[in-house]
C-alpha cells in the first residue's frame, strides 16, 4: 500500500515537473519570438524610412567616390538578409553604432537619457495609481451617482485632450501666471552641475547626497510634467478599476459577505478590491510601459532631457542610429514590463497556475 502511494506521489511530481517545464518552454519561446519580431520591425523601419544615412554622415555635397566608400563601410551595399544578421549580432553586443548628433556611441546616450524618462514615467504612474484606483472604486460603488459621472468625465478629458495642449496650458497657468512651479528642464542652471550623477535620476541622487536645495528645485521642475502624465495614467487606471470593481461587486461572494453582516467598507476594500487587484496589476504595468514609450510630446514641451526627446531630435537630424537604438530600447523595456506583469499575474492569481 505504501509503495503504491509513493508511486502515485512520484507520478504526480513528474507530471507537475513536466507541466512546469513545458509552460516555461512556451513562455521563453514566445518571448524569443517577440524580441525577434521587435528586432525585425525596427530594422526594416530603418530601411523603409526615406532618409539616407550615408548623406547624413558625408553631407549632400560629398563626391561620389566618398559616398560609395562610406556606404560600403556602413554595410549598406550588402544583401538585406546579411545586413539584418549583422544588425542582430550588433544588438546582442549592445552596439547600436555612433550617434551623428552627439558623436558618442548610442548605448552611452541611452544610458545617459533614459533615467530622466524613467524618473518622469515612474512618478506619473505613481500619481495615476494613487488617485486613479480610489476614484475607480468610488465610481463603481456609486454607480450612476454624481461621483461616478465626475470620474467618467475626468477620464474622458484625460483620454481626449491632446497631452501637448495640456502641457502648454499648464506652463501658461502654473508657471507663467501663478509661479507655483519651475519652468522647463530638470533643474535651474544654478543647480545644473552641483549634483554628481549616481542613478541618473535627479530626485534620487539629490536625496542620496542629502542636497535638499537641489531636491526641492528638482521637485519644482518635475511636478507639472509628472502631474500631466499622472493625469493621463489616472484616466486609464480609474476607468479599468471601475470596470473590474463592477464585475467583482456583482459576484455571489459579495452577496454572501453582506448576508453575513460584514461592513460595506470591509467588503469593498478587503474583498472586492483584493480580487480586482489581480488584473489591475497588469493595467498599471501597461500604463507604466506606455508612459515610458509615449512621453515624447511631454518631454518636448517641457524640454525634459529624456529618451523621447533624444529620439525626436535625432529623427529631425536624420540620425538613424540613434533613432533605431532608442526605439529598440523602448520596445525592449515594454516587453520586459509586460513580461514582469504577466509573472506577477501568475504569482497573485492561483488559477493561472
Amino acid at each position: 500500500m505504501t509503495d503504491a502511494t509513493n508511486d502515485i506521489a512520484s507520478g504526480e511530481r513528474s507530471r507537475a515537473l513536466l507541466s512546469f517545464t513545458l509552460a516555461t518552454g512556451r513562455f521563453l519561446l514566445m518571448l524569443a519570438v517577440t524580441i525577434f519580431g521587435l528586432l525585425a520591425v525596427t530594422f526594416f523601419i530603418g530601411r523603409i524610412v526615406p532618409v539616407d544615412p550615408v548623406l547624413a554622415v558625408v553631407g549632400d555635397r560629398a563626391p561620389a567616390h566618398v559616398y560609395a566608400r562610406v556606404r560600403e563601410e556602413m554595410g549598406l551595399d550588402l544583401p538585406l538578409w546579411h545586413q539584418f544578421a549583422i544588425y542582430i549580432g550588433n544588438v546582442f553586443r549592445a552596439d547600436f553604432g555612433n550617434s551623428i548628433l552627439t558623436s558618442r556611441p548610442v548605448v552611452e546616450d541611452v544610458i545617459r537619457y533614459f533615467p530622466a524618462t524613467m524618473e518622469l514615467a515612474t512618478l506619473g504612474t505613481f500619481l495615476g495609481t494613487l488617485f486613479g484606483v480610489p476614484l475607480g472604486v468610488a465610481a463603481a460603488v456609486k454607480r450612476g451617482k454624481f461621483i461616478d459621472h465626475v470620474v467618467r468625465v475626468i477620464g474622458l478629458v484625460g483620454y481626449s485632450a491632446p497631452i501637448f495642449w495640456l502641457g502648454l496650458l499648464g506652463l501658461l497657468v502654473f508657471y507663467s501666471k501663478l509661479g507655483w512651479v519651475a519652468g522647463p528642464g530638470r533643474l535651474d542652471v544654478t543647480y545644473e552641475y552641483m549634483l554628481t550623477p549616481v542613478t541618473g535620476m535627479v530626485l534620487v541622487d539629490s536625496a542620496l547626497a542629502g542636497d535638499w536645495a537641489v531636491f526641492r528645485n528638482a521637485v519644482s521642475h518635475i511636478a507639472l510634467p509628472s502631474a500631466l502624465l499622472g493625469y493621463y495614467s489616472l484616466a486609464y487606471i480609474s476607468r479599468m478599476t471601475r470596470s473590474f470593481m463592477l464585475n467583482e461587486l456583482s459576484q455571489e461572494y459579495i452577496t454572501t459577505a453582506r448576508v453575513k453582516g460584514l461592513s460595506e467598507t470591509r467588503i469593498i476594500w478587503f474583498h472586492a478590491l483584493r480580487n480586482a487587484a489581480v488584473p489591475l496589476i497588469t493595467v498599471i504595468a501597461l500604463s507604466y510601459a506606455h508612459l515610458l514609450e509615449g512621453s515624447v510630446l511631454t518631454e518636448t514641451v517641457f524640454a525634459w532631457p529624456g529618451l523621447g526627446r533624444y529620439i525626436t531630435n535625432s529623427l529631425q537630424n536624420a540620425d538613424m542610429n540613434a533613432v533605431l537604438g532608442g526605439t529598440l530600447v523602448i520596445g525592449l523595456v515594454f516587453v520586459a514590463v509586460n513580461t514582469f506583469s504577466d509573472l506577477l499575474y501568475r504569482l497573485f492569481d492561483p488559477r493561472t497556475r
